[in-house]
Parts: C-alpha cells; structure tokens; sequence
C-alpha cells in the first residue's frame, strides 16, 4: 500500500505481514510476494520431533528464509479446540472463564492465552487459545501480530457459496489429521465441530453421524468435501452408499486457476486466506 502527498513527499510502503501457519500438523510461514508468479511466497517448516512447538518455532524464525527479512507485521493461524458465542450474548470479561470451563484439561499440560475475534459475518465470536510460550516467541520477535484460526477463511468463503441453489449444504474440511465440519443457515454458523484422527472410517462415522443429527435428506441436500481428504475415491464411493450428493472441492477449478493454487503442499485455507484478502 502506498501513500503520497505533494509532488515532493517521500513514497511510504507499508509493509507486508508474514503469515504463519501454526498447527499441531506442521508450520509455514507465507507472505504476498508480486515478485513471484504464484503472488506468495511458501516456505513449509519441518518440525523437530522432541521439543516444544515454542522450540520449533524459534528455530524456524532464525533459518527460515522469508524470516530474513525482517517483517514486523505477522498474522499466526493455528487449530486449536474452539468456542462459538452469539456477539449479542458476548463479554469480552468472560472469555477465559468460558474457554476453561468448554476446555478444562487443556491448560493443566501446556499453559495457554485465550483470543477472541468477531466473525460479524456471522454475528459469532470465535475463542481459541495459543501456547503461552509461542506468544511470547511471537511477540518477542514481531510488533505488530494478528491471532485467527485455520477454519475462519474456510467458513468465510464457504458460505458465500452455500446461498448456491435451494438445498442445504454439510461441508466437511479436511486439515493436519482432523475434519472440521459445518453448515450454516442464512447469516449464522448452523453448526461446528472439529473431530480428531479424521481417517477415512472414522470420517465416514463422524460425518453421517452429523447428517441425522441435522436433519437433512439423503436424496436432496448435499455433502461438500474439501482440503486433503484421506483415501479420497474410496472415501466418496463409501458416502455415496448412503448420501446421493457428495462433491469434492478442488481449488484450482473453485478458484479458477489461481496462481496460488499451483504451489504444491500449500492448505486449503492458506489459499482461501490469501485469495480472500
């Protein structure tokens, strides 16, 4: 972003902010970058088995390439468990109290922070915690740092899709091991849950499972399916014995060959991010 005044004033440039992917299935960092004919820039980091995701991360940022050049701005998405509240009902006050209470156990092993952040698209506020220690990485390293969740940019986009012909619509992502299911129903989120060891059979479970409990037709309305999707043919042949509408996602026709879309390993809402910014 540029700003000028006068013929004479000094062009400024805000800086980019560098975007880092934090979750239990890995870390990358990522940042737009017009120099490239993809528009970003991706690095995947390898996580060390054995130390800390705090340990990890600081590691990363000292050899990581695109943490040499000395961003100041960064937004860090992580997948922690999450907790939905109408903005109407919400106080900000309350958050920690709610948090512990939805999760209790979580904060007894590894020390946490809880954030918020209003989703007014869907008139919810989104909490979710980060690792005490990665925060202070964080902002040890960065002055200026924006905390957001890996589902958020998914969401966002999926429901502008879904006002798409008159049927309801289950989504299901698929990301580092887990599904995180959802559906909406006009300007709010309908319903969310992320389940864990999201392997084909377990899947299958969780998502037909959500499906009665929604209410929903086998006939008419339909199943979306999107991110990496484990053992994806067998996978849909085994839903389709039971749902007559399952579809797959892929982000190259859904974004119409985006450039981001062609950098191989990068997830489904690291490019629903950047293509929505």
């Amino acid at each position: 972003m540029y700003f000028c005044r006068g013929m004479n004033a000094q062009i400024i440039k805000k800086q980019p902010r560098l975007t880092i992917r934090l979750t239990n299935g890995g870390l990358s960092f990522s940042v737009v970058d017009p120099t490239k004919e993809e528009q970003i820039s991706y690095e995947p980091y390898v996580m060390k088995s054995g130390i800390s995701q705090a340990a990890n991360l600081r590691s990363a940022l000292s050899t990581a390439v695109l943490t040499n050049e000395d961003y100041q701005r960064a937004q860090v998405i992580v997948d922690s468990p999450m907790l939905l509240i109408p903005l109407d009902e919400y106080n900000n006050d309350e958050k920690d109290e709610l948090y512990r209470h939805s999760y209790p156990q979580d904060d007894q092993t590894i020390p946490t922070i809880v954030e918020s952040m209003v989703l007014h698209q869907f008139n919810t506020v989104i909490l979710f915690a980060i690792n005490r220690d990665v925060k202070t990485v964080i902002e040890d390293h960065f002055k200026d740092v924006r905390y957001s969740h890996v589902c958020v940019p998914v969401w966002q986009h999926m429901h502008h899709r879904s006002f798409t012909g008159p049927r309801q619509k289950l989504y299901a992502y698929f990301f580092d091991g887990q599904v995180n299911v959802f559906s909406f129903q006009q300007n709010h989120l309908r319903f969310v849950n992320t389940f864990a060891n999201a392997n084909a059979n377990n899947a299958s479970f969780f998502l037909l499972y959500v499906w009665k409990q929604l209410g929903m037709d086998q006939q008419r309305d339909e199943l979306h399916l999107l991110g990496t999707i484990p053992e994806k043919e067998e996978f849909v042949e085994e839903l389709k014995k039971y749902l007559k509408n399952v579809y797959t996602l892929n982000p190259i026709a859904e974004y119409n060959r985006a450039p981001i879309t062609q950098i191989a390993g990068i997830p489904y809402d690291l490019v629903t991010l950047y293509i929505r910014s």
